[in-house]
C-alpha cells in the first residue's frame, strides 16, 4: 500500500537475492523489498542499480519492478 501511488517512479536499489524463481531488490526510500520482472539477466546479489516500480498487490504482497 505505500508504494500504490508511486507507479512508473525510478528508485536505486541493490540486489538481495538471485535464483531459478527469480531476482529480489530491495529499494532505500521507503525500504521495501519486491521482485525484479525484467531485466534481471547476469545480475549478481550486492549488485546496485536503478528500478522502475511497474506494479503493486497489497492483497497477494507483490511489489514488481523492472530495470531502468
Amino acid at each position: 500500500m505505500l508504494l500504490q501511488n508511486r507507479i512508473d517512479h525510478y528508485f536505486d536499489a541493490i540486489v538481495t537475492g538471485a535464483s531459478e524463481k527469480g531476482t529480489w531488490v530491495r529499494i532505500f526510500d521507503p525500504p521495501v523489498e519486491g521482485k525484479l520482472v525484467h531485466g534481471f539477466e547476469g545480475l549478481k546479489v550486492g549488485r546496485k542499480l536503478r528500478v522502475k516500480l511497474i506494479m503493486t498487490d497489497a492483497e497477494r504482497g507483490f511489489i514488481d519492478f523492472v530495470r531502468a
